[in-house]
């Protein structure tokens, strides 16, 4: 009665929305984020209020700024910790914030919460804080957590009551996951912490390599970073992210996703993706040592 299969977590981010807005609602959408909460805000006609993730701030909503807002239209606040792009840990400090805000607005936080079990060694939920379950949701990805791409498993859990809710929408649209990929979701979800532990000894090799790659562009990143990417910002007398993606793209044959594809916040940034295997994170930062 809390917890929810989904075809993909990606799926829930419209499923929730479809449940809870209204056109002409407001949503809470940060600045760098995920481009999706934003273009599922505009598909069910409701209206995107964008925070911004500040580095000063360890990517933290700035409460202070929130709390200033009309947040009179506002239904949904969207928050991704452990963070992508910029891997900014979840805390329980934040966390707490976060259900409070919450509650003494009338806004439904979810947490899209995919990336806990890489690099990181805090498993935290904003579920753990006590009375969350109340008025937030949170959606998991085993594409991530289980390196489970394309199987599109993914879940959410809230009260009985969201869950309902959200199931008036998901029963519309689909008839669940094929029972076998579910079975063998059930499988993964038993891998022990030897497990873990391997996959993320191949990820701290790829990012090692990732991180050579960023101090060749002469980009800087904090070390502490964790989950599936390495957010690394440009020289301030260089050029901007974009102008350096296509700088390594059409000279040195490489690809990296400039930072302002989630948001304005990320345009003074690159990302990397520890998704390629070492071999081409090797060759990658072959290329790029050649250029000028």
């Amino acid at each position: 009665t809390e917890i929810q299969p989904l075809i993909g977590s990606k799926e829930g981010i419209l499923h929730i929305s479809m449940a809870f807005l209204n056109p002409g609602d407001g949503v809470l959408v940060p600045n760098p984020g995920y481009p999706t909460y934003a273009s599922v805000t505009q598909l069910v006609q409701a209206e995107a209020f964008t925070y911004k993730l500040l580095p000063e701030n360890g990517w933290e909503p700035d409460f202070e700024a929130l709390e200033a807002m009309d947040l009179s239209r506002v239904k949904l606040m969207w928050v991704n910790y452990p963070n992508m792009p910029t891997g900014a840990k979840a805390t329980m400090a934040l966390f707490e914030k976060l259900v409070d805000f919450g509650r003494r607005h009338g806004i439904v936080i979810c947490n899209d919460n995919p990336y806990s079990f890489i690099l990181n060694e805090d498993y935290l939920s904003l579920l753990k804080v006590p009375g969350a379950l109340e008025g937030c949701i949170e959606l998991n990805s085993m594409s991530k957590s289980h390196n489970m791409p394309g199987w599109r498993i993914g879940m959410l859990a809230t009260n009985p009551t969201f869950l309902q809710w959200i199931m008036q929408v998901k029963s519309n649209v689909d008839s669940g996951q094929f029972r076998p990929m579910q079975l063998a979701a059930v499988e993964a979800l038993k891998a022990d912490q030897t497990w873990y532990a391997g996959m993320n000894a191949v990820y701290k090799r790829r990012r090692l390599l990732a991180e050579s790659i960023l101090k060749a562009l002469g980009c800087t990143w904090d070390p502490a970073q964790s989950g599936l990417f390495l957010w690394g910002r440009v020289p301030e007398n260089g050029l901007d992210g974009a102008a350096l993606s296509d700088k390594v793209l059409y000279e040195a044959n490489v690809f990296i996703t400039p930072g302002f594809i989630f948001g304005s916040q990320g345009e003074r940034y690159v990302r990397l993706s520890l998704c390629c295997t070492e071999e081409n994170l090797a060759k990658a930062l072959e290329r790029v040592n050649t250029l000028k």
